[in-house]
């Protein structure tokens, strides 16, 4: 019968889980010793239970072979110190290196130590030079092009403004003046009044013939 593969997660059921310690134990413990033996190596093999209980293997003494294993782990992570400390000092050499190179470029551009140079170098540097200046005349004219632009943005932006403003000028021009107000006549709309010039003595009110 063909025994199914155990997946490989922690067994949930206690006493399951107990039994398979036990057997695996066994096992690790008899394959430990016998690879020693077939391959005539030192091993070492340290084991806790669930409940802190100890199982160990030695091929020789155990506590000679932890002793080997910390001397190693020290020569290792010695060895490992010393590389990174040659990589880190190759690195800052090499930077040191572009820093010079970097200052001895700047300085030939600016026309400073160039009797060391040859012909051909100094062809190089008149050619990187006049490149150089193209790219800043290319610059610099598109700059230009674009504050003049900006400039007409704005004087467009101006004439406009100045237009609007004639235009509410000459409207406020064609509005009927105001200044002159009609006065009314004193006549009643060309209807005249009849005024009585007759004489009459006496009281306000009595007629003449009451005399």
């Amino acid at each position: 019968m063909v025994r199914g593969k155990t997946e490989m997660k922690r067994i949930e059921n206690k006493a399951s889980r107990q039994v398979t310690f036990s057997k695996r134990r066994n096992g690790l413990l008899k394959k430990a010793f016998e690879l020693s033996v077939l391959c005539d190596v030192e091993i070492g093999l340290i084991v806790f239970s669930p409940r802190g209980k100890l199982y160990e293997f030695s091929s020789s003494s155990l506590q000679s072979t932890i002793e080997r294993y910390r001397e190693r782990t020290k020569e290792d992570t010695s060895s490992t110190t010393m590389e990174q400390d040659a990589k880190r000092k190759y690195e800052a050499e090499m930077l040191s290196k572009k820093i010079e190179d970097l200052e001895a470029s700047k300085q030939k551009f600016l026309g400073e130590k160039l009797d060391s140079c040859l012909s051909g170098e100094l062809h190089e540097i008149e050619r990187n030079v006049e490149k150089s200046l193209r790219s800043i005349r290319a610059m610099k004219d598109h700059l230009i092009e674009k504050q003049i632009a900006e400039q007409k943005e704005k004087v467009s932006c101006l004439e406009k403004g100045n237009a609007l403003l004639r235009e509410k000028v000459n409207q406020l021009r064609r509005l009927p003046s105001t200044a002159a107000k009609e006065v009314p006549s004193t006549s009643t709309h060309g209807q005249h009044t009849e005024i009585d010039t007759e004489l009459r003595i006496g009281r306000p009110g009595m007629g003449t013939h009451g005399m």
